[in-house]
């Protein structure tokens, strides 16, 4: 095709758009409405996702060590669990240790456990351990266990379940209404095809008579539905940064103890505002130009 000729058929794609301005304002806005959703559900999923991992991070598994283990044990089970692949944090508490923290948390009464100090202290040595994945935490629970330092592994099994079961939530939810968002687009933007097929009849008619080719009569229609999908895409972009910093702003600002404690770990927009552009102009642009070539040859019949 001859550059003239492209350039014609593209002008004739964005000329389409403004004779058919109001069916096109009503594409854009539901597919912009759609994306905003889209966005919005995505951002929300991130951010659960990251106060998830905190969580993630937060849990422990404690690994208490056999009665009576000497240095020398404590330093094998050391190595071990530290080569462990699941494992990303491991830190060492001795029975001192243990005894003295259990002596902070009785404040003035403290002194009830004087008594245990020294050899008299029957707490057993421990390491505190973090996973890396919370879906492999019973495996790496039991693989602690089989340890032959390791008399007991204390395990947060019913946290770990709690959070991976709030992040397949979100997931899924957020999986589902991303396909309901982009069938609608879809179907609107075939809707905005069939009118304009529909107004111009008589013009194709005439095309295909002169011996116009079937890719040269669809070009104007996949511009058009292209254009529509880039306008949405950015549109929808605009209003999510403004909406997404504007609720950003005001939950730092709320006088709410254990909303500032997750805030640390909301995402800011300045972090993912690429990966946002660049989803929406292939969401905006793919839905656009896929709807325009699959339903304009329904309607054509070319």
């Amino acid at each position: 095709m001859r550059t003239s000729s492209f350039g014609y058929l593209v002008k004739e794609g964005a000329r389409s758009l403004w004779v058919n301005r109001l069916m096109s304002t009503a594409a854009v806005g539901v597919l912009a409405a759609c994306l905003i959703l889209v966005g919005a559900a995505g951002l929300f999923a991130a951010n659960v996702s990251s106060i998830v991992s905190y969580f993630e991070d937060e849990n422990e598994i404690v690994v208490f060590l056999e009665d009576g283990i000497d240095q020398k044990g404590v330093d094998d089970a050391s190595l071990k669990i530290r080569m462990m692949d699941n494992i990303s944090e491991a830190s060492f508490v001795s029975n001192e240790q243990a005894l003295q923290e259990q002596m902070d948390k009785y404040g003035e009464y403290a002194w009830l456990l004087e008594e245990y100090q020294g050899e008299e202290n029957m707490l057993p040595h421990a390491f505190r351990v973090k996973v890396k994945d919370l879906v492999k935490l019973e495996e790496t629970a039991e693989a602690l266990l089989d340890m032959s330092e390791v008399q007991e592994v204390r395990v947060p099994t019913e946290v770990a379940h709690t959070l991976l079961g709030i992040r397949s939530i979100v997931s899924w939810c957020g999986f589902i209404i991303v396909l309901i968002l982009l069938t609608v687009s879809l179907i609107i933007i075939a809707n905005t095809i069939k009118i304009t097929v529909f107004n111009r009849r008589k013009e194709i008619s005439i095309m295909k008579y002169v011996g116009a080719t079937d890719s040269f009569i669809k070009l104007p229609f996949v511009v058009e539905g292209l254009l529509l999908g880039l306008l949405s895409a950015l549109l929808a972009y605009m209003v999510v940064w403004g909406g997404y910093v504007y609720v950003m702003e005001w939950a730092g600002t709320v006088d709410s103890a254990w909303l500032q404690e997750l805030y640390q770990y909301f995402i800011p927009f300045e972090q993912v505002f690429k990966e946002v552009l660049i989803s929406f102009c292939a969401i905006g642009v793919g839905v656009g130009s896929f709807g325009s070539m699959v339903f304009v040859g329904k309607y054509l019949k070319v």
